[in-house]
C-alpha cells in the first residue's frame, strides 16, 4: 500500500537557516526502502522533514552514511553520482513531474517531464532561486563512525516552472523522496515509497505516494 503524507503549513521566513530550525520541530519521515538491496545492500540512515509556507516548499534531509562525495559544483551536473538526496513531485495528477536532486554540498540538478527519457532541465536562473543550507560533521577516523550531514532546501513556487502556483493549501499531489550515491564506495538507492522494478530507477511516477498540503491553521477561523 502506498504511503500518504500530510505536509503542514509553517510560518517561517524563507531563508534556509530559519527554515532549518523550524523543520527540526516537525515530524520526520524515514527512507525505509532499499528496492534493489540484493545488488546494493548498503543502507545509510536517512530521514526528512517537509513543510510549506506562503511562497515555498521547505525540505530538510538528515543523513548518516559511511562516505560522502560532492564532486559536482555546477547547476544541472549529475549530482546523483555524489552523496545525493532527491525530491520528485507531480501536480494535478499529471504524468509530468519535477525532479529536484541535491548533493551534500547543496548543488542542484532539476528537471521536468513525463519520464526518465523525456526530461527538460529547468533553466539555471530558476534553479538559482532555490536556497540551501548544508552542515556536515567531521568523521572520526579513529572510530570509523558514519558521517552525519543535513541539507535544508527552500524551493520557491517559481521553481515549479511549468505551473503557476499561488498557494499549495489543501492541494493533493504525488511524490517520492530518495537517497543515492552512484559513484560512492558503497553505491545505494533508497526511497520513501517502494519501487518495484528490476533495476534502479527513481523515474517511476507510478510508485509515487500521495502527499497532501494541509490547511493553514491561521485560515481556520
Amino acid at each position: 500500500m502506498k504511503p500518504e503524507l500530510e505536509i503542514p503549513y509553517i510560518d517561517s521566513p524563507d531563508n534556509a537557516q530559519a527554515v532549518s530550525t523550524a523543520l527540526d520541530e516537525q515530524p520526520r519521515q524515514t527512507l525505509n526502502y532499499a528496492p534493489w538491496a540484493a545488488a546494493y545492500p548498503y543502507k545509510p540512515e536517512v530521514s526528512f522533514a517537509i513543510a510549506y509556507g506562503d511562497s515555498a516548499v521547505y525540505l530538510k534531509f538528515y543523513v548518516s552514511e559511511n562516505a560522502t562525495q560532492a564532486l559536482y559544483t555546477r547547476i544541472n551536473e549529475p549530482v546523483y553520482k555524489d552523496s545525493c538526496v532527491e525530491f520528485f513531485v507531480a501536480f494535478d495528477n499529471e504524468d509530468n513531474y519535477y525532479n529536484f536532486e541535491f548533493n551534500c554540498a547543496g548543488n542542484c540538478l532539476a528537471g521536468f517531464g513525463a519520464g526518465r527519457d523525456a526530461r527538460t532541465l529547468l533553466p539555471v536562473n530558476i534553479i538559482k532561486q532555490i536556497k540551501t543550507e548544508t552542515s556536515m560533521a567531521t568523521q572520526n577516523t579513529d572510530t570509523g563512525a558514519p558521517i552525519r550531514w543535513q541539507l535544508t532546501v527552500v524551493i520557491p513556487f517559481e521553481a515549479f516552472h511549468y505551473h503557476h502556483i499561488i498557494s499549495l493549501e489543501n492541494q493533493t499531489c504525488r511524490a517520492n523522496f530518495y537517497k543515492c550515491g552512484d559513484d560512492l564506495p558503497q553505491p545505494h538507492f533508497l526511497s520513501w515509497n517502494n519501487i518495484e522494478t528490476a533495476q534502479p530507477d527513481f523515474h517511476r511516477p507510478e510508485f509515487f505516494g500521495k502527499v497532501v498540503f494541509k490547511q493553514n491553521q491561521y485560515h481556520l477561523n
